[in-house]
């Protein structure tokens, strides 16, 4: 059983983990069930509205392609809350904190129990775009 606490900011350059419980769209926020609420750091997905914010990056994919793509990432989906997030139950990501994302949401660079880097694994999948004032020097392996 997972319990969901109340999101808090982790600090710039702290690492923590987070087990996804909630997904809203393509670059999150994700949320964890150790508190945090993730927002990928370095892309940029459609709004759920099919909107893209003023001075982003907006990619040709919906939104809706995108975020099926971050919870196909973090093993499926388990059905939808009240609010619209999408359930799931991933696997325990390893992340580093970017600071905050604005609100209650932390930016973060996480990997996948496999080592994959997820905002290097979003991109590739051609349903977000790397958003370069935040991407700054982050490799994909």
């Amino acid at each position: 059983m997972f319990l969901l606490f109340a999101a808090t900011v982790v600090a710039s350059g702290q690492n923590f983990s987070c087990t996804p419980t909630h997904v809203w769209d393509g670059d999150g926020p994700i949320w964890c069930a150790e508190g945090p609420h993730v927002r990928l750091s370095g892309i940029a997905a459609r709004e759920m509205d099919e909107s893209c914010r003023t001075n982003q990056p907006c990619p040709d994919a919906s939104a809706l392609e995108a975020r099926d793509q971050l919870v196909a990432f973090l093993g499926g989906a388990r059905g939808s809350s009240e609010t619209g997030h999408i359930v799931v139950r991933g696997p325990r990501l390893s992340c580093r904190s970017d600071g905050s994302a604005g609100g209650t949401r932390t930016a973060a660079f996480c990997t996948l129990p496999s080592g994959e880097d997820l905002s290097c694994a979003m991109v590739q999948s051609g349903t977000v775009l790397r958003w370069d004032r935040y991407w700054r020097n982050h490799q994909c392996p």
